[in-house]
């Protein structure tokens, strides 16, 4: 290909719509276009790189699972059959939505797990059908609240995902460990530096998942991890053993007046004590849907005055003790449900409103405190030395708080939680009979029995990957793109094009790499040499040619764009220096 006969804009300035530095090179140098919010148009070099990342997913799935092609409009009717329809278009959001001109509802999908399962059932009669792996690539479309950081939180986006069907759940696991194997070499290939991590399932459900990160500063999720390799988690799900609590001050059970403390560092500064010694009582309210009937409920949550809530942990706690689909979640006001108390003074004892019980939660760290302090359920008051049991009777138990870094692991105490940034760019989950059983998919078992299969779906973001190797990889002079998935293998930059002698010299050049079978791009612009090496760091091809004046001796600069390694290598030796370079992993 050569620059002069195509679409080749590149940018010298900072677009106003890049908020990371590899969004910003993406926009710089020609590989994307913003449309609208979270909205992008892929221009040639990026549609390239797509399609060598397609390329490597599928080489790399061979044997495991075959392609299919589901359609992006899936009727509303297998959403409500599989419970996520409230889910995705009231409560997360995150569904759009259409109506036909039947007036039929239909989603514009965010995944396929219901289409999956609907399109398996015609397919799998017995036990001899089974597994069934298929995937597809395509795209995904989300209604993103807050799209930012360019290709990485859209709402049109491209994405491999699959499915699988087995028999029985130790077949599932397989499966399970062969997709997570596939990833591990995908993202090795590219020499990534990534991570897989235990995660939360989310709404896709299941009985348990792993992510799939590239490690970022730019990264939207936290992930803690020991130095010994063992132990991986996003801080979602993250687990650890809470810093010990000193030995309490209060050895009998008292009411303080404590005027003016609505804080826990007041509340301790007054009692003089640390926030370990506290129980602080959170009070949220719960709003569920079943049917077309919107509930609220007050949520009591106890827990160490040292730690935080995980929203996550403790979206999933509620969602499981109520009644239909949580839709929202968020701290109360006392108003309604304590008598307009402050949350610094209530206990974990509040009576319950009249509109209706608490559900009370209190995590494990606080569970295990004696003698600890709290709110007295009266403003400017708190309770000292009081123990569970005693002075208040234990809610139930779960784990709540927000694991930190510096707290040592469970599986080793001598291990310390290390904390990280990461790119989420792979999912993977056993969902077990989550989808199957809710679509009435059977199987006729070997015994003539009709079972139930348990199911497994796989996800990667192809537009984040190359979004997140963008961000791993771009350097202060542009992207720099893995050989594997470069546009191209090798610029050839002649640095004037007014000179036969390089001109002639790039033609032959040109048409010996297209005879190797490298794929080459010439930029032959009439443009001063230094713009024309600007924009080939900003493209991050991965080797450039230079034919300038060393042309005349007989040589050619080749230039690495990954370390900036320079050689003069003869005319003649290019193409096979760049054969063999290029066919290093």
């Amino acid at each position: 290909m050569r620059l002069s006969q195509g679409p080749f804009v590149t940018r010298r300035e900072t677009p106003s719509d890049a908020d990371t530095r590899g969004t910003e090179m993406l926009l710089r140098a020609g590989f994307i276009r913003q449309l609208g919010s979270g909205l992008y148009a892929m221009l040639p070099p990026m549609t390239r790189v797509l399609h060598r990342l397609e390329t490597l997913i599928r080489h790399e799935l061979d044997g495991a699972a075959q392609e299919v092609s589901f359609p992006l409009l899936q009727p509303a009717a297998l959403w409500r059959q599989s419970g996520r329809w409230d889910a995705y278009t009231r409560a997360e959001g995150i569904m759009f939505a259409v109506t036909d001109r039947g007036g039929r509802e239909l989603a514009l999908a965010p995944t396929h797990e219901e289409v999956a399962v609907a399109v398996a059932k015609e397919l799998v009669g017995s036990y001899r059908d089974l597994p069934l792996s298929v995937y597809q690539i395509g795209r995904k479309f989300r209604d993103e609240l807050r799209p930012r950081a360019g290709l990485l939180r859209t709402r049109e986006f491209v994405m491999k995902d699959g499915y699988s069907f087995h028999a029985t759940a130790e077949d599932l696991a397989r499966t399970f460990e062969v997709m997570g194997d596939a990833y591990a070499r995908i993202l090795t290939r590219l020499g990534a530096d990534w991570r897989a991590a235990q995660a939360d399932s989310g709404m896709i459900g299941g009985t348990g998942s792993r992510e799939y990160l590239l490690l970022s500063d730019v990264g939207e999720d936290t992930l803690l991890s020991t130095a010994d390799g063992l132990y991986t988690a996003n801080a979602e799900q993250a687990v650890s053993r809470a810093h010990p609590a000193p030995a309490s001050p209060f050895q009998t059970t008292k009411r303080r007046h404590t005027p003016g403390t609505p804080t826990v560092a007041s509340a301790c500064a007054v009692l003089g004590c640390e926030p370990a010694h506290m129980i602080k009582n959170v009070l949220y309210e719960a709003e569920a849907l079943n049917g077309d009937q919107t509930s609220i409920r007050p949520v009591l949550v106890s827990l160490r005055g040292d730690h935080g809530v995980n929203p996550v942990k403790l979206w999933n706690a509620v969602s499981a003790r109520m009644d239909g689909t949580l839709t929202a979640l968020e701290v109360a006001d006392t108003e309604q449900w304590a008598g307009n108390l402050p949350l610094g003074y209530i206990a974990p004892d509040l009576p319950d409103s009249a509109d209706g019980p608490f559900l009370r939660l209190c995590d494990g760290a606080a569970a295990a405190l004696r003698n600890f302090t709290t709110g007295a359920n009266k403003t400017d008051w708190h309770v000292v030395g009081a123990n569970w049991g005693d002075q208040f009777p234990l809610p139930e138990v779960a784990d709540l708080r927000q694991a930190q870094a510096g707290e040592a692991s469970l599986h080793d105490p001598v291990q310390p939680l290390i904390s990280a940034r990461g790119i989420e760019v792979g999912h993977i989950f056993q969902l077990g009979t989550r989808y199957t059983a809710a679509l009435e998919m059977t199987f006729t078992a070997a015994d003539g029995t009709p079972q139930t299969p348990t199911m497994g779906c796989y996800g990667l973001g192809v537009t984040r990957l190359a979004a997140a190797l963008a961000e791993q990889f771009a350097d202060e002079c542009g992207l720099v793109w893995p050989a594997l998935i470069a546009p191209h293998g090798v610029i050839l930059t002649v640095v004037d094009m007014k000179d036969a002698a390089q001109v002639q010299a790039a033609e032959t050049l040109y048409a010996a790499l297209q005879a190797a079978g490298i794929d080459v791009l010439l930029d032959d612009r009439p443009l001063r040499a230094g713009v024309k090496f600007a924009d080939a760091d900003l493209t991050g091809i991965p080797w450039r040619v230079t034919l300038g004046r060393g042309v005349a001796g007989g040589t050619a600069e080749v230039r690495e764009r990954r370390g900036g390694e320079v050689q003069e290598v003869g005319l003649g030796e290019v193409t096979q220096y760049l054969q063999t370079r290029l066919s290093q992993p």
